[in-house]
């Protein structure tokens, strides 16, 4: 059963470029809000509980927006999508222009976007399925990974300097303006993105596709085996991701904070396009293994020392590390799934490959502020021992929390090298 669209890299690269934009603006206003709730609380667990709220209910309802990516047309799943995150911005900014915000204002709009977000990534997943041929699958891979990188790149530093010269009010306005131009993108494909399906797979009941993806992961050991090695990688990542920010705010400002993430994310910029750019080799297991190796000794190195030139370069390698893990677990699912399941079984992967995710963005703000940080407090419990090498002070448990975690990192990486079926997956 093949799409009634024809295979296109120019209407790939014109919706890729709606969403380029839009993770630019996405990047903007999670900067700027974390920046915001931390420096009215000075806590890093409403920084981690902005991004629970912003991640957790597209997680868990994405398995339902996969089917809907399969059922309907995958273009209108993608506006609906952005239509809906760019309302929930709304809601936020118009208790902002009030003076009368409140943190719950901010879980609830960000919430509320993710929501939609949920209906728009699985349907722009598959919709490269849809527009690139299996040739084109890791250049594909490498331009998603590109604007993915964007968030990190580009919006750090310029929300930076925007929270310097103008308000967080502002960034909002532009997030939503980016909301816009992803929508206008895909508007310019006229044809559906909509796999041809039979009559009776149309009539069937909705929980039926969503069991006949949940089946397509579970019975093909390799592709399962893979999303629960993912998913335990992201549990160490949302670490990172949710607690970069108070580690160096800890001793830092905002514009420090966004010149690191910046300049880290060059890294992931540079790795992008040559993926995107240059053939890779086929053997995606070995890649796999060797980005989480580099993944894992950069990660524990950003929490070695204060030192931001140390820190950049480590944050760097672990960006440029990266994008070659996403896009070796992605062209392995990809080809290993027919099409007319492909929404359904992204959806499933999202839930259960982002699970890692969702449980460390619900400790990670306890372990920061109750577990960690006070071990290496001046005269903490390990300021004499580890905090001769981590240094001590506010912030610096959480430097050992991220030395911790890229070890075990390393660690699944060389289990991972052993496995037969995750080898499997290239044939």
């Amino acid at each position: 059963m093949e799409p009634n669209v024809q295979k296109s890299f120019h209407k790939f690269l014109l919706v890729w470029f709606g969403q380029l934009i839009s993770m630019i603006g996405i990047g903007l206003t999670a900067f700027s809000l974390g920046v915001y709730a931390f420096e009215k609380t000075n806590t890093a667990t409403s920084v981690a509980l902005i991004t629970l709220f912003t991640f957790l209910p597209n997680i868990l309802l994405r398995p339902i927006g996969g089917v809907m990516a399969d059922r309907f047309d995958r273009r209108l799943m993608m506006i609906i999508g952005d239509l809906g995150s760019a309302a929930g911005l709304v809601f936020i900014l118009s208790f902002m222009l009030t003076g009368d915000i409140q943190l719950w204002h901010i879980y609830a709009g960000a919430a509320f976007s993710s929501v939609f977000s949920a209906l728009q990534s699985p349907a722009y997943k598959a919709s490269a399925t849809d527009l690139l041929t299996e040739e084109q699958f890791s250049k594909g891979s490498g331009l998603v990974q590109l604007a993915e990188s964007s968030k990190f790149l580009f919006s750090p530093i310029i929300a930076g300097m925007l929270l310097s010269i103008t308000t967080i009010e502002t960034i909002l306005v532009v997030n939503i303006l980016t909301y816009v131009v992803a929508i206008l993108a895909v508007l310019v494909i006229r044809k559906s993105l909509k796999v041809e399906r039979m009559e009776e797979e149309r009539n069937r009941h909705w929980l039926t596709d969503l069991r006949e993806g949940w089946t397509e992961v579970v019975t093909n050991k390799g592709v399962l085996l893979l999303v629960m090695i993912i998913s335990l990688i992201t549990f160490y990542i949302g670490f990172l991701e949710t607690l970069i920010g108070p580690m160096i705010l800890a001793f830092a400002d905002a514009k420090t904070l966004g010149t690191f993430q910046s300049v880290s994310a060059v890294g992931m910029l540079i790795s992008s396009l040559c993926i995107g750019v240059f053939r890779m080799s086929k053997k995606y297991a070995s890649v796999l293994v060797t980005g989480l190796v580099m993944c894992g000794l950069s990660f524990s190195l950003i929490g070695v020392s204060t030192n931001m030139y140390l820190m950049i370069s480590a944050g760097f390698l672990f960006l440029a590390s990266l994008p070659f893990v996403n896009m070796s677990a992605d062209v392995l699912v990809r080809s290993n799934i027919s099409n007319e399941k492909q929404g359904r079984v992204w959806g499933i992967i999202g839930i259960l490959s982002q699970l890692g995710f969702i449980i460390a963005y619900s400790l990670a703000g306890f372990l920061a502020d109750h577990v960690f940080n006070p071990l290496l407090v001046e005269d903490g419990p390990l300021a004499s021992t580890v905090g001769q090498v981590t240094g001590t002070g506010e912030g610096r448990g959480i430097a050992l929390l991220f030395i911790i975690a890229g070890l075990f990192v390393v660690i699944i990486a060389g289990i991972t090298s052993r496995l037969k079926t995750i080898k499997a997956l290239e044939q």
